[in-house]
């Protein structure tokens, strides 16, 4: 059994980028079957709340921003100015629903919220509490920065210790998971690897320390997880100078195709135009 720990920062970062949703999916199944379960500490918790709303307004942000570029390319693409009217017509309405339906990320809050509902929350120990104060006082890692509380990610590797220590029994492994390296990480060094001053935590087997959430579940199932992600399509994004031309390039599928729609029943070639239709980003 495998028992992952994943940061308050790896948890956003999956609803923000959703490019990541897969490994959500393989994470889910992974619980689900009993081949790994979840540690979930009261801060995770709590951060995840406080910075949920962020996510999701920065998520109907972007999306709003992409129909936005959408616009733009469907005025300069050439067609039936009637087909490119009822085209921009719908997405202004569209866009004045974003505010209501939310962006991308949405979903996948609710994902989130739905497995931790499911999930029983590990309260902070007064022994872990009085550890993790240790730290900020010797200034040891994660609160080995100046003029910046750590406390509450001191907290999170001690309860993470902690739990390691209780639940350690034979067949039991362990993962931290986290993408802030800059507290956790090695520092001047190989980020893959823990600080200094908490490697005494970690190792190759027993209690491992990632930065990568995929990394992490490959030690689960590694030819699972990579045929989940080549299966759903899992890419890494486009270099900047090619967004447009893709834009402008969809929107023109986009155009042709409704410039197709029959006088007498548009349903099927409106089916094909949503099939063009650019995705949300």
């Amino acid at each position: 059994m495998f028992h992952l720990l994943i940061d308050t920062s790896v948890w956003l970062d999956l609803a923000a980028d959703q490019r990541q949703s897969t490994l959500l999916d393989v994470l889910i199944e992974f619980v689900g079957e009993g081949h790994a379960t979840l540690v979930l500490p009261r801060t995770v918790i709590d951060e995840f709340r406080k910075n949920r709303e962020r996510v999701a307004k920065a998520s109907a942000k972007s999306l709003a921003s992409h129909f936005g570029q959408v616009r733009e390319a469907i005025k300069k693409v050439e067609g039936d100015k009637r087909q490119k009217d009822k085209v921009l017509n719908f997405l202004a309405d569209v866009d004045h629903r974003i505010p209501l339906i939310g962006g991308s990320a949405q979903a996948t809050l609710v994902r989130i919220d739905e497995l931790f509902a499911k999930t029983t929350v590990i309260e902070p120990s007064e022994q872990a509490k009085a550890k993790a104060a240790d730290r900020g006082i010797n200034r040891k890692a994660p609160c080995h920065h100046e003029n910046k509380n750590s406390m509450a990610d001191a907290v999170l590797i001690e309860t993470y210790f902690e739990y390691v220590k209780a639940h350690g029994g034979a067949g039991q492994r362990f993962a931290f998971v986290t993408h802030n390296k800059s507290d956790f990480s090695l520092a001047n060094g190989n980020q893959k690897l823990p600080h200094a001053d908490i490697a005494a935590g970690f190792s190759k087997i027993k209690s491992m320390y990632f930065i990568n959430l995929s990394d992490c579940l490959r030690r689960i199932d590694p030819m699972r997880v990579t045929h989940m992600m080549c299966k759903r399509g899992l890419k890494a994004p486009l270099p900047c100078g090619q967004v447009g031309g893709t834009i402008r390039s969809r929107c023109h599928a986009w155009m042709c195709a409704l410039n197709r729609v029959d006088a007498h029943d548009g349903r099927q070639a409106s089916h094909e135009a949503r099939r063009h239709a650019p995705p949300a980003r």
